[in-house]
């Protein structure tokens, strides 16, 4: 009787149960992960918030005195910290030893008036006292001024919030002034529109290139095919149909064949500046290959008025022409090629769903291609120039186009679609009005990721990379999606990382204790891991010679990748195991680009680089502060070696740090050449988003307002 006594008492629910066997109202081992979790295979979670914890009197007035910094500067006010609330996640403190052995003893659990459930008793603060909380909470992306850089010739560029050229030079100028103590040089760096000469100051009555050597039929067909390699699996260009029966009957007619060409005749020269660049990788000087081509289209175009006479061959041209201009950094002037693009289409009702019956099924497919194409590149340009998106979903019905024999081909255009409105949610939430870092930017970010993990299931399904087959080509179209599905990852996860980096140069024990939140330090693996599978897929693409060295996507995603790599290392040196093999393979991929004529990528090597070295200078004078060197856990979402790593005397043990291996498993390392891995699943990213809360979101939102974040004039 005694032992069945015994064994019923045990076989009682545990009151620490994670967070499925709570939402389903079923028995919970306990453990971790639980039994029940274990058994399913699930990611066992739990809620950290009912633990128990004992903090020193210090501890918490060190809190309220920063309460009462932040109360003073932004009200005008000062209160004595003694009378400040104090945060919630603090009033869940309860110890037994009382005030007299120094630590704070909050009162017992009281029935909460609106709910009855049992909640923690304190004070309420006043109106006032609220009020003065809520203002703290501002966004400050918005309540203070933007930010602008000014280049070597006096030219003022504006930091987009969302732009990659924009986080570099942030990432840049702070760790430039963090460490040499003086303003960021930029004589050396790359700004829009310098990195390349077209020979051209843009004026239609300056002499253009001599005459023109058209080529003949056999290489035009050739240098059109590449083209149609290099971009016909991602955009809508020109109608192969209609295109190729204009090209052959130029040719055929040999008096005065120009004129009487039209529009068809620009779009044929700027279809022949893309095809030069793309077989011949090489420039002369700082002009690229087939730039008379380019050139000469653009002083034949005419007026948007003339345009609009002819909207569907016109939005093409001004596609190419905002493609060939991205690629070469003219990140402005191809914002608003493809601005007039978007224009036009939506005049010509590009955007609604077209009636076949009253246009006919070629033009309708053609006008849905066209439309779709404008619709991607306006999402990614607007992005990385950081801007306010011009279109809502909202008004968009248009269907998607049927591709001939290519089931294949509308559902990946269908996968970029959900992309690039991803991007558009990224864009307009976390780095938006209501999501710039203030009280909802984790709620933000939370929402981001839930959209993201949406996508990852059906991505790795219908275009698998199969990185690891020994005898399997990577397909150009497949890499090319899951680039940009961990750049959305990237963006939507970087802001803290910037956060993180700002604090860890400021303050860093603060920073301790905000990547000590398993949560926070989920994010940062997260964004980390996205950045090494980049590096992974463009490392297979460049053994199987299939680096892309003059469109821009593949150079933008190594640059951004490597900058958050060099960053997170900084940030909390578990996250990565070392500055190799990584950064090698980086180096390596912008010496393929810098050899195959990107003057860009010759400049964004030298950003990194100089990074590089910046945060070593760093590293170096921290070691010179040491009282020793401690040996770091195991990160949880990487296979690492333990390491001793030193770190600066002020910065608590990390091996106190919790692990997030139950949030993230462990994940194959770059360096591991034999494997690269597989994505995170929708389960691993769901799991960090409902692990963000609004209690998390506002206790992170504090310490970012204190510490200025953004603010880097």
């Amino acid at each position: 009787m005694e032992s069945a006594h015994t064994q019923r008492r045990v076989a009682k629910r545990s009151s620490n149960a994670c967070s499925r066997c709570r939402r389903q109202k079923i028995k919970c081992s306990g453990l971790q992960p639980c039994d029940g979790c274990s058994k399913r295979k699930l990611t066992c979670i739990f809620d950290e918030r009912d633990n128990k914890i004992l903090v020193t009197q210090g501890y918490i007035s060190n809190l309220q005195q920063k309460i009462a910094r932040l109360e003073h500067r932004q009200a005008g006010v000062y209160s004595p910290p003694e009378s400040n609330h104090v945060d919630q996640d603090a009033n869940r403190a309860v110890t037994d030893s009382g005030p007299e052995a120094g630590v704070l003893q909050y009162d017992e659990p009281a029935l909460d008036p609106q709910s009855g459930a049992q909640g923690t008793h304190y004070t309420s603060p006043s109106r006032a006292q609220m009020e003065s909380e809520a203002s703290d909470l501002t966004n400050p992306l918005t309540t203070t001024p933007s930010t602008f850089m000014s280049a070597s010739n006096g030219r003022m560029f504006y930091l987009g919030t969302s732009s990659n050229w924009s986080f570099s030079r942030r990432v840049l100028s702070m760790t430039h002034e963090h460490v040499y103590k003086a303003p960021l040089p930029t004589a050396a760096l790359l700004f829009d529109g310098s990195a390349y000469d077209l020979g051209w100051d843009g004026s239609r009555s300056t002499p253009g290139p001599g005459t023109l050597v058209i080529p003949s039929l056999d290489y035009a067909i050739y240098l059109i095919n590449a083209v149609k390699f290099h971009c016909g699996q991602l955009f809508h260009l020109s109608d192969e149909e209609d295109f190729m029966a204009s090209l052959h009957k130029f040719y055929s007619d040999s008096d005065g064949r120009i004129e009487k060409a039209g529009l068809w005749y620009i779009h044929f020269l700027l279809m022949l500046a893309f095809g030069k660049i793309f077989i011949l990788q090489k420039n002369q000087g700082r002009r690229p290959s087939g730039a008379d081509f380019f050139v000469k289209a653009l002083q034949l175009l005419p007026d948007v008025s003339a345009l609009c006479r002819e909207p569907i061959v016109s939005t093409e041209i001004l596609c190419c022409i905002a493609l060939y201009l991205q690629s070469l950094d003219f990140r402005h002037s191809a914002h608003n090629f493809i601005g007039q693009a978007m224009r036009m289409a939506l005049a010509h009702g590009m955007h609604t769903d077209m009636p076949i019956s009253h246009l006919g099924e070629h033009l309708v497919q053609r006008c849905r291609k066209i439309w779709w194409t404008v619709y991607i590149l306006d999402r990614q340009m607007t992005s990385l120039m950081g801007l306010p998106q011009s279109v809502r979903d909202d008004d968009v019905y248009c269907q998607l186009p049927s591709f001939s024999g290519s089931i294949q081909r509308t559902a990946a255009l269908s996968m970029q679609i959900k992309l690039a409105r991803i991007i558009a949610e990224i864009n307009s939430t976390i780095y938006g009005m209501n999501g710039r870092l203030n009280k909802k930017f984790l709620i933000s970010t939370k929402a981001a990721l839930e959209s993201i993990a949406g996508l990852a299931d059906e991505l790795r399904q219908s275009f698998p990379l199969l990185l690891d087959e020994p005898f399997g080509g990577v397909s150009r179209m497949s890499a090319h999606l899951h680039l940009l599905y961990h750049q959305c990852i990237v963006l939507a996860t970087r802001p803290l990382l910037f956060c993180c980096l700002k604090i860890r140069f400021e303050s860093p024990p603060e920073i301790d204790s905000l990547i000590a939140s398993r949560k926070v330090r989920s994010l940062l693996l997260m964004c980390t891991e996205s950045s090494q599978q980049i590096l992974n897929i463009l490392d297979s693409l460049q053994v199987q010679g299939l680096l892309e060295t003059f469109l821009p996507f593949d150079l933008d995603s190594l640059f951004v990748s490597t900058m958050v790599l060099l960053v997170g290392r900084v940030v909390d040196p578990r996250l990565l195991e070392s500055r190799s093999p990584w950064l090698q393979k980086s180096y390596t991929m912008f010496e393929e680009m810098v050899s195959g004529g990107n003057l860009i990528a010759d400049f964004r090597r030298s950003e990194v680089q100089r990074l590089d070295e910046m945060l070593s200078d760093l590293s170096t004078a921290q070691s010179q502060t040491l009282s020793g060197s401690v040996v770091l856990p195991q990160s949880g979402g990487l296979h690492q070696t333990h390491s001793r790593v030193p770190l600066q005397s002020t910065m608590p043990s990390t091996a106190s740090l919790p692990l997030c291996q139950d949030i993230l498993p462990p994940h194959p390392d770059i360096g591991n050449d034999s494997s690269y891995g597989d994505d995170l699943t929708a389960e691993q990213i769901m799991a960090v988003a409902n692990s963000i809360e609004s209690e998390d979101a506002e206790w992170i939102s504090r310490a970012m307002i204190e510490n200025s974040i953004w603010d880097i004039e």
